[in-house]
Order: structure tokens, then sequence, then C-alpha cells
């Protein structure tokens, strides 16, 4: 239920809500992130389909993209940051 809520805010914000039919595919990820990245979408696309859209999403902080992504491994580790175990005998 809020994550439902959470996708369908930028269409209750800008007053749009029941005007759009939305399908999506997303990977990767959990629930909630994938939740995130649809509504980034459909702000994105709320954002094409009328550019007078944008101070109202832009203040709703709706037209962020969240930069993170995973960190590449390194030589010498397990992982991106993890080591392996050292012993001294």
């Amino acid at each position: 239920e809020t994550l439902y809520r959470k996708v369908m805010f930028p269409l209750k914000l800008t007053g749009l809500e029941g005007k759009f039919g939305i399908y999506a595919t997303v990977e990767g990820g959990g629930i909630s992130g994938q939740a995130e990245a649809i509504m980034y979408g459909i702000a994105k696309a709320l954002l094409q389909y009328n550019p007078e859209l944008r101070q109202t999403l832009k203040k709703a902080g709706l037209l962020t993209r969240d930069a993170r992504e995973k960190e590449r491994k390194k030589y010498g580790l397990m992982k991106a940051r993890k080591g392996y175990r050292w012993s001294k005998r």
C-alpha cells in the first residue's frame, strides 16, 4: 500500500491521477528501490507530457536521480572493500 502510494505520488501531486495507464518493467534492487525508480520514471514522463509541471515536480524532489551504484571489485580483495582474513602464523 505504501509503495503504491509512492509510485502514484507524481500523478497525485500534479492532479493527473486516473488520466494515464502505467505499465513499467524494472530489474534489480529491492521492491522499495524499484518503486522509487518507477516514481522517477513517471515524473520524467510527466515532464515530457507537460514541461510546465517542472517546477512542481522539482520542488517535491522527484527529478533527482539516485546516483548510487555498486562499487567495483578491487584486485587482492574478495569484494570491493572486504579483504581476506590475515593471520600472522
